[in-house]
């Protein structure tokens, strides 16, 4: 039997991941700080890892498969295929500086940033042409300034931790969130190639549901015509005739951030008996 080794971020980013391969029917299980999960899908040999070290462990064929943020393929120069873009943990990588700081000042000395993208931040300081010295951070980066360092490069999904830090963001140097990734290898392999496409038809079932929801609903046939104006549906909604009535039955798929709006429209429209409800997979 083919087998299929994936690797997933300990952390954060795990609830996530962890809820979308049970909605497609995998499920993983075992003790919290076991770093080898068991796995309902025996084609699946699942390890979980820190976030960082799943791209360049993909790249060379130690794992198969995977999830990462794009900021450390990125970072990584790692040679992988981004096979789905999952938006997970969006995230933006910025220069920060302490709050009553100037920037143009800067430019005009050397300084130290602190940082735990040093490629990413070497790649944005040459460009910017600030002369500098790089120092690797190992977690904590905004700590640095201004004692130990004038800059830090530093990921943030609210910014609240900076602002915490009397910090202060002075660009954005690069965007972020989780993808899965492939080894282009393990693409080229029938067997195998075959298994993750299975996983990427439904994991793309789970998240085009979770963008949307069902509402069905009863109308006079007067206002048939009407309410399918109204509704933005996958492709067509669905209409058919209520038994032994003259009435009809409407149900559409539409976008979840449409149904606050939509619903007051579809009663002025003339339907009744409204019912939204949640999608498993939209495929």
């Amino acid at each position: 039997m083919t087998t299929l080794k994936i690797a997933i971020p300990k952390g954060k980013l795990q609830p996530a991941i962890s809820e979308l391969l049970e909605d497609i029917g995998i499920r993983l299980y075992g003790d919290a700080r076991n770093y080898r999960p068991g796995c309902s899908d025996e084609r699946l040999d699942v390890k979980l890892l820190k976030g960082q070290n799943i791209p360049s462990l993909i790249e060379i064929g130690q794992h198969d498969i995977g999830f990462a943020g794009l900021d450390w393929v990125a970072e990584q120069n790692a040679d992988v295929e981004v096979i789905n873009n999952l938006g997970f943990n969006p995230v933006r990588i910025v220069a920060c500086i302490p709050e009553d700081w100037d920037v143009a000042e800067l430019k005009k000395r050397p300084i130290i940033v602190a940082t735990e993208y040093m490629n990413l931040a070497k790649q944005y300081l040459d460009k910017q042409g600030f002369d500098y010295q790089l120092i690797r951070s190992y977690g904590a980066t905004e700590v640095f300034p201004p004692e130990d360092a004038d800059m830090v490069i530093d990921n943030t999904s609210t910014g609240t931790t900076i602002k915490a830090n009397r910090l202060k963001i002075i660009d954005t140097v690069y965007r972020s969130s989780t993808q899965f990734i492939a080894n282009k290898k393990t693409l080229n392999n029938p067997q195998k190639r075959a298994i993750i496409d299975d996983i990427l038809l439904l994991m793309n079932g789970v998240l085009n549901a979770r963008e949307r929801v069902l509402l069905e609903m009863n109308c006079p046939k007067s206002a048939v015509s009407d309410i399918v104006e109204l509704l933005p549906a996958m492709r067509s909604p669905t209409v058919s005739e209520l038994y032994n009535s003259d009435a009809y039955s409407i149900r559409a798929a539409i976008p979840t951030k449409s149904a606050p709006s939509l619903i007051p429209q579809l009663i002025d429209a003339g339907a009744v008996d409204i019912l939204e409800l949640p999608i498993r997979k939209a495929i």
